[in-house]
């Protein structure tokens, strides 16, 4: 997932617009407006036209960009054609405006994805031979291929299943990533939570065989303080309330929050920004055995805020519960929250939508342009303080699964907005990590959703 070198031998590749088909066709010459129009090349998205010189070698590529309402519906369509070029070196030849080139550049290098650990052969695989890109001198290709690694890391970990990534492989590999970029990196194991007064992240992980932790990295000894925080369950049954089959085949990605967050710190660090990053991820798998937690029990949390446990099936927000109040203890100047946390969140906008929510009006603004600007969208929910009566259940301080099932993605959110005091630098989003079906630049399988959306927009925030 790298752009080819500069000085490569490449063959020309245009994208070509809906609209200003007719004109850039009419400026080839003879033999390319002859070929083009005997394979009925219309410039529809993705569309691919092969040109071949006088001798049959290729010599250009024309692939359509469609028109304006196709681009707003689809992002990345020059990825998109990219499993199906032949395999080489191209050079981009277009008419873009900044934005959408970095868009359509990062599109390349992220088709070049695949999740190959347990294949025992790439045969048919038509990333086995890529095509690659000469970067297009007018970007940072350094920047892209850095958000491409980051993404591809996100997917890795979701993609791996929880035989393979449970807690203590996560721990793996964010010890890895502290090592590559000279973080410093502690993590707090089993009973020594209690000891270090993180009792829900305990509560929910202590039936598993594998030990439930905290995973603390810290970045950077100069600027503004960012703490990142990602839900790291890396398998759920729903404990006593357990699944049904049909939706636990999943939950190998509800550590997608924690997945997110590394690809994020990844960036982060890569481009060496200057900030004093921290990132906690609670690492459990929710398990049954006879020292489950139960429906009805009450637990105190690092916050001292006490939670009936309504749903063992809601344990996400218990373990961010404790790593937040974690975080607000050092009042950083920006905590960002990353779950696969919620289906009510689903159910209002989709997979390929994740809302969140903060108090932050600049924050919010920063975010809902910067999803825009680089096509990787969010939305705004509010955090509708007349819900907050649902989330108290008058035993206990607060209710992790209120009954009644409606707003259930907001109540979800006041629940964690309760255990940060620096609740205007706060926001979390609700993400689902998945694609149900492949899309351009994406196979089905574990996405990175909000992360560079957060990348373009943190700066804005903190002043960097």
């Amino acid at each position: 997932m790298r752009f080819a070198e500069a000085g490569s031998r490449a063959t020309p590749l245009h994208l070509v617009d809906g609209a200003g088909l007719e004109a850039w066709r009419d400026n080839q010459p003879e033999r390319v407006r002859t070929w083009l129009e005997a394979t009925g090349f219309a410039a529809k998205p993705g569309q691919i036209a092969l040109i071949p010189d006088g001798a049959g070698a290729l010599s250009m590529v024309a692939v359509g960009h469609g028109s304006a309402r196709d681009r707003r519906r689809d992002r990345f369509i020059l990825g998109g054609a990219v499993p199906r070029l032949p395999a080489g070196v191209y050079a981009l030849h277009h008419d873009l405006p900044p934005e959408e080139l970095e868009q359509e550049a990062l599109g390349w290098l992220l088709a070049g994805y695949r999740y190959r650990r347990f294949r025992q052969s790439a045969e048919g695989d038509s990333a086995s031979a890529p095509a690659r890109l000469v970067a297009p001198a007018e970007l940072d290709a350094d920047r892209l291929e850095t958000i491409a690694a980051a993404e591809a890391l996100t997917r890795d970990l979701i993609n791996t299943p929880a035989s393979h990534m449970g807690p203590e492989e996560l721990e793996a590999a964010f010890l890895d990533m502290a090592e590559r970029f000279g973080a410093t990196a502690s993590v707090t194991y089993g009973e020594d939570l209690l000891h270090a007064n993180l009792p829900l992240i305990h509560a929910v992980g202590r039936a598993s065989a594998r030990t439930p932790r905290l995973l603390d990295l810290r970045w950077g000894g100069a600027g503004p303080r960012l703490t990142l925080v990602g839900k790291g369950v890396c398998f759920d049954t729903g404990g006593l309330n357990l699944k049904p089959g049909n939706s636990m085949g999943l939950m190998k990605k509800d550590m997608g929050g924690a997945a997110s967050v590394m690809g994020l710190a990844w960036m982060i660090m890569a481009q060496g920004w200057p900030v004093q990053l921290r990132v906690l991820i609670p690492a459990v798998e929710n398990a049954v055995d006879g020292t489950a937690m139960r429906p009805g029990d009450i637990l105190t949390s690092r916050k001292g805020l006490t939670v009936e446990v309504n749903n063992t099936d809601a344990e996400g927000r218990l373990v961010l519960a404790d790593a937040l109040a974690l975080a607000d203890e050092e009042t950083p100047d920006a905590i960002v929250c990353m779950a696969t946390l919620t289906g009510a969140a689903r159910v209002a906008l989709g997979p390929d939508l994740p809302p969140f929510y903060t108090w932050d009006a600049p924050l919010a603004e920063a975010l809902a342009q910067s999803g825009e600007a680089v096509r990787d969208p969010v939305w705004r929910m509010p955090l509708h303080p007349g819900y907050a009566k649902m989330i108290e259940p008058g035993i206990a301080d607060l209710d992790n699964a209120p009954s009644g099932g409606m707003a259930g993605s907001i109540t979800a959110a006041l629940f964690l907005e309760r255990f940060v005091e620096q609740a205007g630098r706060f926001v979390h989003l609700d993400v689902y990590g998945w694609r149900p079906s492949a899309a351009n630049a994406c196979p089905r399988g574990g996405v990175g959703q909000g992360t560079r959306a957060l990348f373009q927009a943190l700066p804005q925030v903190l002043g960097v």
